[in-house]
């Protein structure tokens, strides 16, 4: 006669806790969106001069992740686009942000930093096509709609691997007279970027690396892989024609750990970058023969792919997650040119046989004139995210193996990792003791022009937020 009544007041609290497990069970979407040029020639960034490219090797994606819990959604964009503004990354925002209901504080945008992607940004003597600007902004909006609108339940895990063979320091110690005259015609450096392979000038690199591979893998509720959003510190790999567009090994990487993985059309392998500022492909204790074109893109592609296939074999994954994002602005001073070297600037533009086509040193001179004419500090956005008890952070900088080595080091969500080139470009970011050995990277211009304790202050921010995630 009480058993029925006994079994009801059971069954109740357990269909009220079903309930409430539901409304957070994760839900993931992916996409892509072709970005490239729609008409040729097209300007490429990552050269003093400018260069046309006339065709595309292989295609160019902005790679879109979506990913919600409860009330929280998040979205990652991945552009193989060597560096975006923030003034482009915000409008795509908006766009997708009126389309989806995502905040856009919740969307971390970044660039790859192939060098042989569209100018978007002008930058040295490369000049954008406003209409590809409007296009990719477009793009990388629609790429957030289309992965919002495959949102489904999902689970995630996380790992990280490790490749040292593939990353270097290209800033070294050398030996007397291995030191060139900079474009302000000082030998003050202490360090030298890219120094001749296997040369005797060589004592020792000026930092370190990092060699970890973080991963996070998405799968459909079923078991599927829906995607996989890869992290590695690595500046990129290049050996492309001068003419041709090109994803490098961060759109390689995309189709090989697809093979790997054994996914359907679907899936959307993504590489976003991390510290390399200072860091390349090239190991300049030896010298290295010349390879074909792709061939070294596609060895590093295949190696990165390798070891995130080899690690997430044996993950388990979780729909119990939970998502958590905060985004804050900081202003940061200016490195402004004293008197002699305006000076110095002006005469080597006003001698310039070719204004057109400036000199290496030429280029240095207009942009010692410009930030000087120009304003005396710069607001920069930056971004912390958990996911369970991951922590990723983003950085609008080209930023030094160190910084994120410290940031993963010290960060109570463990692990973590940092995408750089993310919602804007502020160029370089050393340590101030980097700066203090000088070198390519810390050269004042567009593209190295931050405060030079910038990394101890953006540090600070990044802590208090990933203390206050992991609260």
């Amino acid at each position: 006669m009480f058993r029925l009544p006994i079994l009801m007041i059971i069954l109740i609290p357990l269909n009220l806790t079903t309930a409430e497990e539901a409304k957070n069970i994760l839900q993931a979407g992916a996409a892509k969106v072709n970005i490239n040029p729609r008409n040729y020639p097209v300007s490429m960034t990552g050269s003093f001069q400018d260069r046309q490219a006339t065709s595309a090797h292989d295609p160019l994606h902005a790679r879109a992740l979506v990913l919600k819990s409860g009330n929280t959604s998040i979205a990652f964009v991945v552009c193989d686009i060597c560096l975006i503004s923030r003034e482009i990354f915000d409008a795509a925002k908006q766009q997708a942000s009126a389309k989806t209901g995502i905040p856009t504080s919740r969307m971390l945008t970044s660039a790859t930093h192939t060098h042989t992607a569209p100018t978007v940004v002008p930058l040295a003597q490369c000049k954008p096509s406003p209409e590809y600007v409007q296009f990719l902004t477009e793009s990388i909006a629609q790429s957030i709609i289309k992965a919002h609108a495959r949102l489904e339940p999902a689970k995630v895990a996380w790992t990280v691997a490790r490749e040292p063979a593939e990353v270097n320091n290209r800033r070294w110690y050398v030996k007397e007279g291995g030191i060139r005259p900079n474009p302000f015609g000082k030998t003050t450096d202490k360090v030298r970027m890219n120094p001749p392979r296997g040369s005797d000038l060589l004592i020792k690199p000026a930092g370190p690396t990092d060699p970890d591979v973080s991963i996070l893998s998405v799968q459909y509720a079923d078991g599927r892989p829906l995607a996989l959003l890869a992290n590695y510190s690595l500046h990129y790999v290049g050996g492309l024609p001068p003419n041709q567009l090109s994803a490098d090994y961060f759109g390689e990487f995309a189709r090989q750990i697809k093979k790997r993985l054994g996914a359907d059309e679907t899936f959307i392998g993504i590489m976003s970058n991390g510290s390399s500022g200072d860091i390349n492909n090239i190991n300049f204790r030896e010298p290295r023969p010349r390879a074909a074109v792709f061939e070294r893109i596609t060895a590093v592609a295949n190696v990165i792919a390798d070891r995130t296939f080899q690690a997430v074999k044996s993950l388990k994954y979780r729909s119990d997650v939970s998502l958590e994002m905060q985004e804050r602005t900081i202003d940061l001073g200016i490195r402004k040119p004293n008197a002699e070297e305006v000076k110095y600037a002006e005469k080597l533009l006003a001698d310039a046989k070719d204004p057109k086509r400036l000199t290496t040193n030429e280029v240095y001179a207009r942009e010692t004139v410009r930030i000087n004419k120009g304003p005396d500090s710069v607001n920069l956005k930056l971004q912390a995210l958990r996911i369970g008890e991951l922590g990723i952070v983003a950085i609008p900088c080209e930023v030094f193996a160190e910084i994120g080595l410290e940031i993963k080091q010290k960060s109570p969500l463990k692990p973590t990792f940092v995408i750089a080139l993310a919602n804007g470009y502020h160029g370089y970011l050393p340590t101030p003791e980097q700066h203090i050995l000088q070198g390519y990277e810390t050269w004042r211009s567009g593209w190295s022009y931050l405060e030079v304790d910038a990394s101890n202050k953006i540090n600070e921010q990044v802590f208090q937020m990933l203390n206050q995630l992991a609260d």
